[in-house]
Order: structure tokens, then C-alpha cells, then sequence
């Protein structure tokens, strides 16, 4: 029987999946109704407009808010409640279209919308999960973000900038595959100053991830024993490694057989702070936001989510 009780406000991103959104969410939008969700909706515009949307469905008085989109939706969504103080009373449902479908894997979303939205209705659990947040500098001044699944720093966020600034138009794998191999020509590692909850250490890296879920960078196992609720982050940090051992040993973080190289780490940890000379590149949730310095903490149970 469809708990009508749920009252809820989408936030439709049809940009997402490489523009699939968008020709998904009339069939989405008739799944909704026939399965008797009570909804209303918003399409965004433009990035970021996710995150004022969000604002405005909790002033509107909405506690059920479900973006309709890929991680960077749902990013934008989660910063717009945090900016609204309402991470504690308003719940996230997703309905996950885009493209790698990382955060919804690990917190059981199903991937087939039809599924999900039924799911939602009909038979809905809840969840408690952690959220980060990342301090850091864009464009010489300071901010704060908050992130859901994932934030790295390095060789994955150039991977990030790279995708999306030069082969976003290639769409899903061959635009992360052309991204990939023009940062893997171009990239050098970083010297930086890595403080792991209060431990301080010297080294090169190539890149470090803070995880709270385990998949990120369209359906890498980065974190094969993260969990979204424990209130840590699972560190990888990939170290010195050359460029040809790394292009080796790449397909290994699809199967999460990664950790076992000499040169990659793991940790778990309530707060890291990256420091460096040159400013490197950091992004979360797949979206690039600025460089290092940055600092990134734990949200201890911050969000509940419907699944």
C-alpha cells in the first residue's frame, strides 16, 4: 500500500548522465504517479542551482527532498540542506540517473529508476550516514564544502578537471578515459605535508582520497571496507608511484585489489589536513572545487537517507 504520507520535493537535474536525465524524467515523472508518491518538482538550470533549490524546499517546508541526477547532483542538493541547517529534519531519497552511479551503490539504491521509485513508496527504510566537509581555497579565497561520498586531492581531481573542462562533450567512459590519459602525460606528484588526526607526515604523493563510501570515480572500488556510517574516513593515499606502474596497476581499483601495492596506503581517520607549496588540485563528489590547503573532517551521522 503507497505510504501517502510522503510528501515530497524533486529536484530534477537533466544535465546529468550525459543529458540522459532529461530523456529519462518523463518516464520517471509517470512511475512517480502511478505508484502514488505526492510530489512536486523543479528542473535545474544551471550548476549550482541544485543547492538553491534544496534552500528553498526546506523554507517551502518539505522533508522529504529527492535529487533526481548523478553524484553531483546529489552534492548539490546535500550542501543546499546544509546550508539551510536542516540536515537533521529533512530526509534525502535518490533517484539516481547519472552516469556512474557511485554513492547510490554502496547506499543501496538501485540503479533501474522504476525499482527505486517503487521502493520509495511502497516499501522505504532509512539510513543514517556521514557527510565530510572539505575546507580549502578557490581562487585565493577560503571555503567550506560539504561532500557525500568522496573527496580527493591530486591525480584524480586533475582526472576530474580534465574530463570535465576538455572532454565533457565525449560523454560517460570515453570522456573519463580521454581525461585520464592526457593527466596521466601531464601530471607530476606532489610534495605535501599530510596530517592524519594529529599525525604528521612528510611525503610525495600522487594522489589521497577521503572516503566514506566505497565506490567513486564511476564505479572504482577505492574503498573496498568503508562504511558510510562509522564516522571515519577511509584514506587511501596512493604515494611516489611512477607513471608506468600506475597505468599497470590502474585496473586494479575496479576490483579493489589496489591496497595490496607497496605504494598505496590506507587509513581511517576523522580529520586530515593536506598542505603543500603549489597548490594542487581537489575535488568532491566528482566536481572540482580548488586546490590545497585543505582540511577535510567528518560528519558523524549527519543525514538520513530513504532507500
Amino acid at each position: 500500500m503507497a505510504d501517502n504520507s510522503i510528501y515530497a520535493r524533486l529536484i530534477v537535474n537533466p544535465a546529468a548522465g550525459a543529458g540522459k536525465t532529461g530523456k529519462y524524467w518523463p518516464g520517471i515523472k509517470s512511475v512517480l504517479n502511478n505508484v502514488g508518491l505526492r510530489f512536486e518538482h523543479d528542473i535545474t538550470e544551471a550548476p549550482g542551482h541544485a543547492t538553491e533549490l534544496a534552500r528553498d524546499a526546506v523554507k517551502k517546508g518539505y522533508r522529504v527532498v529527492i535529487p533526481v541526477g548523478g553524484d553531483g547532483t546529489i552534492n548539490e542538493v546535500v550542501n543546499g540542506l546544509y546550508a539551510a541547517g536542516s540536515l537533521n529534519d529533512v530526509s534525502l531519497a535518490i533517484i539516481g540517473t547519472g552516469t556512474g552511479g557511485d554513492y547510490i551503490r554502496t547506499v543501496g539504491v538501485s540503479r533501474d529508476f522504476h525499482e527505486a521509485c517503487e521502493r520509495l513508496v511502497n516499501h522505504p527504510t532509512s539510513v543514517t550516514v556521514d557527510l565530510g566537509t572539505v575546507e580549502h581555497t578557490h581562487n585565493g579565497h577560503k571555503e567550506k564544502r560539504i561532500f557525500a561520498n568522496f573527496a580527493g586531492i591530486g591525480f584524480d581531481a586533475e582526472v576530474v578537471r580534465a574530463t570535465t573542462v576538455k572532454f565533457k562533450k565525449l560523454g560517460g567512459f570515453p570522456s573519463y578515459l580521454a581525461g585520464l590519459l592526457t593527466t596521466l602525460v601531464r601530471y607530476r606528484n606532489q610534495p605535501v605535508t599530510m596530517t592524519i588526526d594529529g599525525k604528521k607526515e612528510e611525503r610525495k604523493i600522487c594522489t589521497a582520497i577521503m572516503s566514506i563510501g566505497k565506490y567513486g570515480g564511476g564505479s572504482m572500488f577505492i574503498a573496498p571496507d568503508a562504511e558510510i556510517n562509522d564516522g571515519l574516513f577511509d584514506v587511501v593515499v596512493v604515494g611516489d608511484v611512477s607513471k608506468a606502474d600506475l597505468l599497470v596497476s590502474f585496473p586494479r581499483i575496479y576490483k579493489g585489489t589496489h591496497l595490496t601495492h607497496p605504494k598505496i596506503s590506507v587509513k581511517r581517520a576523522r580529520e586530515v589536513e593536506i598542505i603543500s607549496q603549489k597548490g594542487i588540485a581537489l575535488q568532491a563528489d566528482g566536481e572540482l572545487l580548488g586546490e590545497s590547503p585543505a582540511r577535510f573532517s567528518v560528519l558523524p551521522s549527519a543525514m538520513t537517507i530513504l532507500v
